[in-house]
């Protein structure tokens, strides 16, 4: 019986090493599941300290030619939610963005570009909803590209970059954040 319960122990740790899939996968070490005051846009009537996160990804599809990074807000009072970041272009050997990247143009790695968003600036505007309006969804994803460029630049709107990503998506990987004032 011993032995029975061992090969079937065995087979079940084998068969799962073996089916195993390494998935495309999106972490933050600045974040858990709430945005802070560090997050926090400043301006448009908030006052944090307006700080992307640091994100880091890994198991990229294979084919993958660079990345792209969103944040968007489907809880917005707009009718059309609100992109805080939007971030493409990124070349495909880099699998890290450092914390405060978005606002601090020199630490966005070589050839990225920030486009425009919501607030109307180019680079990262952190939440910023409602006082009173309770916790709003902040989702944050990266995109696996199949080209290496976007065929976009820093003046194009949400929208645009959106349909862009649609179209050039290999895979893609999200973190929600939740904040409230």
């Amino acid at each position: 019986m011993k032995k029975v319960n061992l090969i079937l122990v065995l087979s079940l740790l084998f068969s799962s090493a073996i089916f195993a899939q390494k998935t495309f996968t999106l972490t933050s070490k600045d974040l858990g599941g709430e945005a802070s005051k560090i997050q926090e846009f400043n301006g448009f009537g908030c006052s944090g300290e307006n700080q992307s996160p640091e994100l880091s990804w890994k198991n990229a599809p294979e084919g993958t030619k660079s990345f792209a990074i969103t944040m968007y807000d489907p809880d917005a009072p707009t009718g059309s939610g609100f992109w805080h970041w939007i971030v493409f272009d990124i070349p495909a050997n880099v699998t890290e963005l450092v914390t405060n990247a978005g606002t601090k143009n020199n630490l966005i790695p070589k050839g990225a570009i920030q486009s425009i968003t919501d607030y109307g600036i180019k680079g990262f505007g952190g939440p910023c909803p409602p006082v009173g309006h309770g916790f709003h969804q902040y989702i944050i994803t990266v995109y696996a590209l199949k080209t290496d460029k976007l065929g976009t630049d820093a003046n194009t709107n949400p929208a645009v970059v959106g349909f862009n990503l649609w179209n050039q998506t290999l895979a893609k990987a999200s973190i929600v954040a939740y904040y409230k004032r």
